[in-house]
């Protein structure tokens, strides 16, 4: 085109612009339909810019209101495209922010519909982490843990650790052992909750399902007969106790037996081969007799300090060598039964002191004499002596022990003697010799008076007793009577005497005897007494002023 033409073209185009708008208008909406159905692309990927352009529009777009309404009136058509594409512009707007949630709405469903699946999964399988009696079946079909188990009772053998290392097996097929199914398996799958099945990814479950199976009961029941510790030599066994080591009460530990408790041992192997344990330790399970008490089992120990508490006594009887009662003795004395129950045994004290009073009781026992002559003589018999009182003693040594006190002190006594001693008569006492009818009265190991003497006759009853005596009380002018004559009714006679000392309580005595014409030698065994000792006037006269009442008399041949 020549430059004419162009120019021509141009003035053209400035005409249509100038004076025919809505030619022009009519160009411009096609332009612009072309611009808006052709460029949506280019709209799409200038979303930023347009957005931007918007920001920044908004405030001129507030501000121009006025002026867009002037330009309405004056050019209606172009008002018309302007709202259309403000329309557009917020359709897109709309679209472009809804997107994000329909993308997060699909991936929601995605997992909603594989958790279900899961979820319908596990109705007929276990959980993750799931044991059944021990095994992990996590994944697994209820017929899975049932061909399990079948499969353990076929192969299955029971371990039984005895004594000594010693063990027997008893294997499935030695009891016609067989699997008997039920519905615990099925009734463990239904109880898991399957919309959980999250939760076991992360926490371990359980299930305990009680496995029935048949066996012939006859067939165990010989088995276990024949084991080799049921078969071996039995003993029973030792409970721990209190055992006294010389100085207190300490536990003895337990002793185990090799007893079979055969109602525990046939529970435990029915048991066992039950629940598939492949082995059972017989002491582990108290299949054996066990000891009622350990070394740690509190009522031996409180039974050991109950003891312990009766050897904190210790009583010391002065006699002719000291004798002591404390922890050694009382030990024996002290018992427990099977129940750890302590007793403190008061019939041993008795016997014990029985023993103790046959000991040092003196009255009666035999005794050896030396004379002042140096004659050696025995003598026995008579009242004179130590006697213990057994009955109150003992008392006195129960409460002692059980209060714990440490004392030294004499027995009770019913009697007493001058000393504890092969001569418990002292060393002042009166001595008689039949044999030599003398008398002497020694005072502190001397002889303090001596004197010849007429005895009781040897004959009719009428001897001086011999033994050792005390003098029971003195007396003057005392008439000695006979037993009485049952012809007449009278003492056998009645006899006056200036001073009377008798040492027994039937009349035999010291006294002055007047009538004797003479004393000593043999004249007892003609003109003897009735059983006194006749003594001189003048010497029973000194005599009763030297001698009291318990001054011993020792009589002997």
């Amino acid at each position: 085109m020549s430059r004419n033409e162009n120019q021509k073209s141009e003035i053209h185009q400035e005409n249509i612009d100038i004076k025919n708008d809505s030619t022009y208008d009519d160009i411009r909406e096609e332009t612009d339909d072309e611009f808006i159905d052709g460029g949506a692309d280019e709209d799409i990927m200038g979303d930023d810019a347009e957005d931007e352009v918007i920001e920044e529009g908004d405030t001129a777009e507030e501000s121009g209101m006025e002026e867009a309404d002037e330009i309405d009136e004056v050019h209606p058509r172009k008002s018309t495209r302007r709202r259309r594409g403000a329309r557009r512009r917020g359709r897109r707007k709309k679209s472009m922010s809804k997107k994000p949630w329909i993308i997060a709405g699909s991936i929601v469903g995605a997992l909603v519909v594989i958790y279900l699946g899961a979820a319908v999964f596990f109705m007929s399988h276990f959980l993750v982490n799931t044991t059944v009696n021990g095994k992990d079946f996590s994944g697994k079909t209820a017929a899975d843990v049932e061909d399990y188990l079948k499969e353990q009772v076929e192969e299955y053998e029971l371990t039984i650790q005895e004594q000594n290392n010693v063990s027997d097996v008893i294997s499935g097929t030695d009891i016609s052992l067989t699997y008997k199914e039920n519905s615990q398996v099925e009734d463990a799958l239904d109880a898991q909750n399957q919309l959980l099945w999250i939760v076991s990814l992360f926490a371990k479950s359980s299930a305990d399902v009680t496995i029935e199976v048949e066996y012939d009961e006859a067939a165990l029941q010989e088995r276990i007969e024949n084991l080799q510790a049921v078969t071996a030599e039995q003993t029973d066994p030792v409970s721990a106790h209190p055992e006294y080591d010389g100085n207190s009460f300490v536990v003895a530990e337990e002793q185990y037996g090799t007893k079979v408790d055969m109602e525990t041992l046939t529970a435990k192997i029915e048991q066992y081969i039950t629940e598939f344990n492949p082995t059972l330790d017989m002491m582990d399970e108290e299949c054996y007799v066990m000891p009622a008490y350990t070394s740690d089992s509190p009522e031996v120990q409180a039974a050991c300090d109950e003891m312990n508490s009766y050897l904190k006594a210790s009583i010391t009887y002065p006699m002719d060598e000291s004798i002591v009662v404390d922890k050694q003795l009382i030990s024996g004395w002290i018992t427990y039964d099977a129940e750890m129950n302590v007793t403190f045994n008061e019939d041993a004290v008795r016997e014990w002191m029985r023993e103790f009073g046959s000991k040092y009781d003196t009255v009666g026992t035999s005794r050896t004499i030396t004379t002042p002559t140096g004659k050696t003589a025995e003598v026995s018999g008579g009242t004179y002596g130590w006697i213990v009182d057994e009955a109150a003693e003992t008392e006195n040594l129960i409460n002692s022990i059980k209060n714990g006190e440490v004392a030294e002190r004499e027995p009770a006594y019913k009697q007493t003697a001058a000393s504890h001693g092969a001569q418990d008569w002292g060393n002042t006492y009166i001595e008689v010799d039949i044999a030599a009818q003398h008398m002497w009265y020694i005072v502190d190991g001397s002889i303090a008076m001596e004197s010849d003497v007429v005895t009781g006759l040897p004959a009719d009853g009428r001897d001086t007793p011999t033994g050792v005596y005390s003098i029971l009380y003195t007396e003057r002018d005392s008439t000695l009577k006979g037993e009485v004559d049952p012809a007449t009714g009278k003492p056998s006679y009645e006899t006056p005497v200036a001073f009377w000392m008798p040492f027994t309580w039937q009349g035999h005595g010291f006294h002055d005897a007047t009538w004797q014409s003479s004393f000593g030698g043999s004249r007892y065994q003609t003109n003897g007494s009735h059983g006194c000792v006749n003594m001189p006037y003048d010497k029973a006269e000194q005599l009763f002023g030297m001698i009291s009442a318990g001054t011993p008399v020792i009589v002997h041949n």
